[in-house]
């Protein structure tokens, strides 16, 4: 019987043979390519040629289904256990270590980590999935190298697949990493990203991180830069990982976000005298002459305030372009209140709005039971709104679409804001027509004429988002207090005290939030006719 189109891993090889480089036990992860997306591992070890596949049928998804649910419920609860050794299945009576590998791959993270080991990689694994078949294949003989600790054969693997697609930033950031491993003692930091959740926002981040990186390397440094990638939807928890990373030899972490698992990730990362930097933990300040200093604060001291300032000023900008943009503003709030993020930014605009002459006329919940995008527009319309703000999170973009899909079928459809977390490619290739003229307020523009976008454009063939340029101007700083530092302690006191650098990230962000404008163009993500364009005024 042929296989089935999908096929479910969960880590552990059932054809007898080993993979050094790949694997590791994980939940069930259904997969459409040839390769586990989690662990790397290639279908034909799960599915042996025996015939005893995995194809599924009505029982075994739904017994995977309810041993991932167990996984999730228990596995943030032992997460500070301490177990420090993780085995894989027993094969001719023997257990095979997954810290195994050659000697020059042993002081890889994932090679000492407890319990996160498919999640995190320097080079050894491949994290986020490749569905090019051809690339698919490339990058696991590339990590394969890494693993073995042949550089040369994994800078020769790495630099064809950024040849061939320059605008894959794990790989790029893998190819550097295998240069610093070959010039000898790099020094390490990590970044955190949603590769689970949110391919497409890690990717943007990465961007940012692997072109510091390669500017930093070409400096001709003492010690040249590695970076850790982790994908932190772990089903473990953030705050495993931030164990996982803090047992490790990382100096210093970029990464996480606003929710409360992230501040839960980063208390642990003050406690243990790591410097993290995050939109709850970094200040930064414009020194004049294109300079900021970028500092870190204490999480409990000063995040809240940090995200506060932000989103005051995000509010005031939502507000004041909604009441620009359309006379007699009558605004309904959409949010969504599993996300404390958007909960404190309709909070902010619902205070905001009446400053600038709005009323606002209708409080929308997404999240609540039974929500319907097109009941919530017809029911925001009839309470008399001409202006809907979407203050929603990352996580509910496709929400986001359905609502501009919905405003397009009404009568006379409003006008459309939303927050920084809608700005995604998802976004502009789903919502197609139906988000066009959407206004959203993001923490950088693009300014064609602007040299480090120009850079940018050029290094990844297209252009570059917000999340780009804020990545690339924190791991500058952060790199810069790691290279003066040389320890973790001096790393976090020298952020602490603030470090001063050549902002890329718009200098004004923290006091007038930029505005961009979904509009047609060739500048888009793949698969979309729109792209977002720079507001300079309403």
């Amino acid at each position: 019987m042929a296989p089935s189109q999908t096929w479910i891993c969960d880590g552990v090889p059932k054809d007898g043979k080993t993979y050094p480089n790949l694997g590791g036990s994980h939940p069930p992860q259904e997969n459409n390519g040839d390769y586990c997306i989690i662990c790397g591992l290639p279908r034909a070890a799960i599915e042996p040629a025996t015939g005893h596949t995995t194809a599924k049928t009505g029982q075994s998804k739904t017994l995977l289904v309810a041993a991932l649910g167990v996984l999730l419920l228990f596995g943030g609860s032992i997460g500070f256990l301490g177990y420090r050794l993780l085995f894989a299945q027993r094969e001719g009576g023997g257990v095979i270590s997954l810290t195994g590998g050659s000697s020059q791959s042993r002081s890889l993270v994932s090679k000492t980590t407890a319990r996160n080991t498919a999640y995190i990689s320097q080079g050894e694994r491949i994290l986020i999935n490749e569905p090019n078949p051809q690339r698919a294949a490339l990058k696991q003989e590339a990590a394969l190298a890494f693993d073995q600790g042949d550089w040369a054969q994994a800078i020769a693997k790495y630099q064809e697949l950024v040849t061939l697609d320059p605008n894959d930033p794990e790989a790029r950031i893998y190819l550097n990493n295998a240069r610093a491993r070959q010039a000898g003692n790099p020094m390490t930091m990590a970044t955190v990203v949603p590769i689970g959740t949110s391919p497409d926002t890690a990717k943007e981040i990465l961007r940012g991180v692997a072109q510091y990186q390669e500017r930093f390397n070409a400096s001709g440094p003492s010690r040249a830069l590695e970076v850790v990638i982790v994908n932190e939807n772990s089903p473990n928890g953030v705050t495993s990982l931030a164990e996982d990373l803090i047992n490790s030899s990382i100096q210093g972490v970029l990464g996480h976000g606003t929710d409360a698992n992230s501040r839960a990730a980063l208390q642990v990362y003050e406690q243990a005298g790591i410097a993290a930097l995050s939109p709850l933990t970094t200040n930064v300040t414009p020194q004049g002459n294109g300079t900021v200093q970028v500092q870190t604060l204490s999480l409990n001291e000063k995040g809240q305030q940090l995200l506060n300032t932000y989103l005051d000023n995000a509010a005031n900008t939502l507000a004041q372009a909604a009441a620009k943009k359309v006379t007699n503003t009558k605004v309904a709030v959409l949010y969504n209140s599993d996300s404390p993020y958007s909960n404190e930014l309709k909070t902010k605009l619902v205070a905001a709005l009446p400053r600038f002459g709005a009323q606002v006329v209708q409080q929308i919940d997404v999240a609540a039971a039974g929500f319907n995008a097109n009941t919530a527009m017809t029911t925001a319309q009839q309470a008399g709104a001409n202006v809907v703000i979407l203050a929603m999170s990352r996580a509910r973009v496709n929400d986001a679409v359905a609502l501009a899909i919905a405003n397009r079928t009404q009568t006379t459809p409003v006008q459309l804001f939303g927050s920084d977390q809608l700005y995604s490619p998802d976004l502009l290739i789903k919502g197609d027509s139906a988000i066009n003229g959407m206004i959203l307020a993001v923490p950088w523009s693009t300014n064609p004429n602007d040299p480090f976008a120009q850079q940018a454009a050029q290094a990844w063939r297209g252009q570059i988002s917000w999340r780009t340029t804020t990545a690339y101007d924190a791991t500058q700083a952060l790199v810069q207090a790691m290279a003066q530092g040389g320890d973790r302690a001096s790393t976090q006191q020298l952020l602490r005290q603030g470090v001063q650098i050549q902002g890329q990230t718009a200098s004004g962000t923290f006091e007038r939030v930029p505005l961009v404008q979904a509009a047609p163009g060739p500048n888009g993500p793949k698969g979309s006719n729109y792209q977002f364009n720079t507001l300079s005024s309403l």
